[in-house]
């Protein structure tokens, strides 16, 4: 059986994932998530998705933003010994951080179908918009776990390509709406 490939992450409203924890990661309105009020059980999903990771997939510039920060992270502990996949064509084995876990490239799609077939559970996406597009062209990703934030950004990073494909079926897993406006939706792919 093929392990899960599962996207995670926070969205706008019209789709857009770029910067939501701050403007150094590009977006002019970077930090929309810190921007809406905190309400704990709205990130719940969060803990949950740590007990499912057994192993995380990022593009080559979400792992740069990530690894320094998750490294040193409590709230990311858990993750330091999983096992990591960044998937790059131009990162060599001197650009990978050390302390981190065990870290290994991938240089194509191809490499990511194999991966699904290794042993093992979920494997986890974070950030990486072009990625995840990338692999959603591809028919590899198996589920989204979404957190749909009450706010419309026009123009950024969207997780959703905009090339003229095949219809592609969602079955809802679990939702849930908060007080705060964000609303939870985990969509598995229809196969």
């Amino acid at each position: 059986m093929a392990r899960e490939l599962v996207y995670t992450g926070f969205m706008s409203l019209d789709g857009v994932v770029d910067s939501p924890g701050g403007k150094v990661e590009g977006h002019r309105s970077g930090g929309w998530v810190m921007e809406t009020e905190f309400v704990p059980e709205a990130y719940s999903l969060k803990g949950e998705e740590l007990a499912d990771t057994t192993a995380l997939l990022f593009g080559r510039r979400s792992y740069e933003a990530f690894a320094p920060f998750w490294r040193e992270s409590e709230d990311h502990a858990a993750y330091k010994d999983l096992p990591k996949y960044v998937l790059s064509t131009g990162l060599g084995e001197d650009d990978l951080l050390d302390g981190w876990g065990p870290t290994t490239i991938l240089r194509s799609v191809e490499d990511v179908a194999k991966l699904k077939e290794t042993e093992g559970g979920a494997i986890f996406i974070h950030g990486s918009a072009e990625l995840a597009r990338n692999l959603a062209d591809a028919d590899l990703i198996d589920r989204y776990n979404l957190l749909v934030f009450p706010v419309l950004l026009g123009a950024g990073k969207s997780l959703f390509s905009h090339s003229d494909r095949d219809k592609q079926q969602l079955r809802l897993r679990e939702s849930a709406s908060y007080s705060n406006g964000v609303n939870k939706l985990v969509y598995e792919v229809v196969r």
